[in-house]
């Protein structure tokens, strides 16, 4: 037992050693705990606090973003509509702002396009003037059984100018012959016409 009383005052000091290391190691750590919890609820707070401003701020931006969203909608709308209007809408808007029959459009463009590429044809090459001549011819014919005298396009500046290169064309060809070369005076009037009737449509 003697070895065990000299063991165990030096164990007992040990023991006794160890409980006041631990308690400074407890304090030391308990206070180190205490802090970082308390970091850890001032951060959470802060997050909290970042994530309610966060969410409050898109709340308030919610009606407007909803507004703009709506906005786009009602565009995209609108294009379709429009397209489907467009579609079925016997009338057109023409580049100088007046609303013409589709229909009326369509012939007085393509009088214009073929009499032009009859027009700066050469004559020389006689089966492609031919070619161009006879569609022209073609469109003109169309157009005036269309559009002669409607009272809904008589008195369009696009109407008015085709009506006037026709009658310069059928004047010349009248007199001059069927055959007649097209004298570059006579050629130049009616091209400065069709380009007025296009400005128009």
């Amino acid at each position: 037992m003697a070895a065990f009383a000299r063991i165990l005052p030096f164990a007992i000091s040990d023991s006794a050693e160890t409980k006041r290391r631990q308690s400074k190691c407890c304090a030391l750590f308990s206070s180190h705990d205490t802090s970082a919890s308390r970091r850890f609820i001032i951060g959470g707070a802060a997050v909290s606090l970042l994530g309610f401003l966060n969410l409050n701020c898109e709340l308030m931006l919610l009606p407007v973003l909803a507004e703009e969203k709506s906005n786009v909608l009602e565009d995209k709308d609108e294009d379709v509509v429009g397209a489907l209007k467009s579609l079925f809408d016997p009338n057109e808007k023409t580049k100088s702002g007046k609303v013409l029959p589709k229909a009326y459009l369509k012939s007085a463009r393509e009088v214009v396009k073929t009499l032009r590429e009859s027009l700066k044809e050469d004559s020389k090459e006689m089966a492609k003037f031919r070619r161009t001549a006879d569609a022209a011819k073609e469109s003109i014919r169309d157009y005036l059984n269309d559009w002669r005298g409607q009272m809904s396009v008589v008195n369009e500046e696009s109407y008015v100018m085709i009506e006037k290169a026709i009658r310069s064309l059928a004047k010349f060809y009248s007199k001059a012959g069927p055959s007649a070369s097209l004298p570059e005076e006579v050629r130049s009037e009616i091209l400065t016409d069709l380009i007025t009737a296009e400005e128009s449509l």
